[in-house]
């Protein structure tokens, strides 16, 4: 068949199915309504939560990596696009996709696509494992299957029914009054969407408690509140009534990165945010994260961010002063 006679054979498909069509429109239009939403409420580069557990991002540029640790989150962009770094695994989104993270990771990320005339536009909900429970229970998934592991995040495409309930809950920007009443129950419906949708799975493993992905999430959340204390994954594994082998693959299918480097991660970032925030030296950034070795702190430090660490800061310090300049 030739060029011309497909697309007329795919003209003629559309024509017949005026609902394809309606549907197509109906997505654009409230794809450009969220841009629209979003541009109003962020007048300028930065973050804010105009209403409870809703973020809403501004950026007018391409960014380089900004490292931080995720939080349960359902994400959707609006205009540009983003690329999201856990481990080794890389997870590239736009406004035709949206994101999902159901355990507290550290991850990278960077705006791939932004311009002050179209700037990355974006929206995270924070997610409460508690409220994902009580929207099981009401659809009726009592249980996940036990014994699976489902990775921390993944990207799957924006269907227009979830687009449509995203739309919903920013137009209550515009009525406070009815945001208290309304904003509760369109979480639910998102939340329900999400569970019937590709990353049901996900959502359900997390909210459940049974499966390993339980397990690593607590082992997660003891890793975090002592990450500068000595890495015992014998003691870990055995608390979670798990092998320290059944333990690590099952801590990698969930987070992409091994024990030891899940708390590298964090013990840089923190120690980065000790040399930026407090203004601490390396040496005692080094000891204060759980390095023992300054010499090995500086190494791991620059394979991380790129630079040494306080020239590395002095970077984002020169970076930040020349934002407030610009106009």
């Amino acid at each position: 068949m030739n060029a011309a006679k497909t697309i007329e054979t795919f003209d003629v498909a559309l024509i017949n199915d005026p609902q394809s069509t309606r549907e197509a429109d109906r997505a654009q239009a409230n794809r450009d309504e969220l841009t629209e939403r979003i541009a109003q409420a962020t007048r300028q580069d930065g973050t804010i939560e105009p209403l409870q557990g809703l973020h809403f991002y501004r950026i007018s540029s391409p960014s380089e990596c900004v490292h931080s640790v995720s939080i349960p989150a359902f994400c959707v962009i609006a205009q540009g696009s983003k690329e999201v770094l856990l481990g080794s695994d890389c997870y590239q989104y736009d406004p035709m996709h949206y994101l999902l993270g159901t355990v507290e990771l550290p991850i990278a990320s960077r705006i791939l696509e932004a311009s002050p005339e179209k700037p990355f536009l974006s929206l995270r909900l924070d997610l409460d494992p508690s409220l994902v429970g009580s929207v099981m229970v009401e659809a009726g998934y009592s249980s996940a299957q036990r014994g699976a592991s489902v990775k921390a995040i993944d990207v799957s495409p924006l269907d227009i029914d979830l687009l449509d309930a995203v739309v919903r809950l920013v137009r209550l920007l515009d009525a406070p009054a009815e945001a208290q009443v309304l904003m509760p129950l369109i979480k639910q419906e998102i939340i329900y969407r999400l569970l019937m949708g590709a990353q049901g799975s996900r959502l359900r493993q997390i909210a459940v408690l049974g499966g390993y992905t339980h397990h690593i999430a607590k082992a997660v959340d003891r890793l975090r509140k002592e990450f500068n204390q000595p890495l015992r994954i014998e003691t870990i594994a055995r608390e979670l009534g798990m092998s320290v082998s059944g333990f690590h693959h099952h801590f990698k299918s969930v987070t992409a990165m091994s024990p030891l480097q899940f708390q590298k991660q964090l013990r840089l970032q923190e120690a980065r945010r000790l040399l930026l925030g407090e203004n601490m030296d390396a040496t005692s950034a080094a000891y204060h994260v759980g390095y023992d070795d300054a010499s090995h702190f500086n190494r791991e430090y620059k394979r991380l961010f790129g630079a040494p660490p306080m020239r590395d800061v002095e970077r984002l310090r020169e970076a930040a002063s020349n934002f407030l300049k610009s106009p």
